[in-house]
């Protein structure tokens, strides 16, 4: 691997053409691990990351991977930020994932504002066992007085308030999982299922894997939107439930996914 320097004055400004091969593999595949990134420049990863820091590169490196600055992707998600958007459609969303657990379940739920949703659509008398890995549903399920909870740890992530840890991920495997909920910033019907924080995609993967059924919650918005943390195809999921309406133009792409559509009158 041959690290290039920033050409010199009177020669080919080899920078500018690796960040034009970037943004057309950013304007492709929606984001670039950094790894690859290097890969398909051949050059080493410190000066993928010196050719991005300029202020006209229109790129950013985010968790280790390379996105568009100036796309609705790249900006980062907070709890705070998302709490209060779109409420209605997410409760709808919920109720009707809700309605799928039995007693004696154990679930995983995954974190955001829209499994913080789910946890307040549980039944109250109904026994569960419950994995988490944020602290806002896992301040929910521990006021529970029939269910257990099993709160994976490790770092702190103020953005979803949620951890992230080896141990815990190992843990996670090693669990029985009926059903995992997950959440997703972005449902996309070629690009498949994203969100705005990396740390997350490992989790939700384990979790998917492990679940003998795994349940996409969102609610309409995240239709045709894509982040740039990929986790998952759509056909990983044995069910996708989306809260709201949506036009029957936008249900098209995804006719040949088990999509169910939760509205006040359906």
């Amino acid at each position: 691997m041959v690290d290039i320097p920033p050409s010199a004055a009177g020669q080919p400004d080899a920078r500018t053409q690796r960040l034009q091969r970037l943004r057309r593999a950013i304007a492709e595949n929606g984001a670039l691990h950094l790894k690859d990134a290097a890969q398909l420049l051949n050059v080493s990863e410190m000066t993928v990351r010196r050719d991005l820091a300029t202020a006209d590169a229109a790129l950013v490196c985010l968790g280790g991977h390379v996105v568009n600055a100036t796309a609705p992707s790249a900006v980062k998600y907070t709890i705070e930020q998302e709490i209060d958007q779109h409420t209605q459609d997410k409760r709808l969303a919920c109720r009707a994932a809700a309605a799928l657990l039995q007693a004696g379940d154990t679930v995983f739920i995954d974190c955001g504002t829209t499994m913080q949703s789910l946890a307040e659509c549980l039944p109250d008398d109904l026994p569960l066992s419950v994995i988490c890995y944020s602290m806002n549903v896992a301040a929910i399920m521990t006021q529970r007085p029939r269910t257990q909870v099993m709160l994976m740890g490790g770092l702190y992530h103020p953005s979803s308030q949620s951890f992230s840890s080896d141990e815990g991920l190992a843990y996670l495997r090693k669990l029985g999982i009926n059903k995992a909920f997950i959440s997703a910033g972005g449902v996309h019907a070629v690009r498949g299922a994203s969100c705005s924080n990396f740390h997350e995609t490992a989790i939700k993967q384990a979790a998917i894997a492990t679940a003998v059924e795994s349940i996409l919650v969102v609610d309409a918005s995240k239709l045709d939107s894509l982040k740039p943390a990929f986790f998952a195809e759509l056909e990983s999921f044995s069910r996708i439930i989306v809260g709201g309406a949506v036009p029957r133009e936008h249900r098209k792409p995804f006719k040949h996914l088990p999509l169910e559509y939760a509205t006040k009158t359906g």
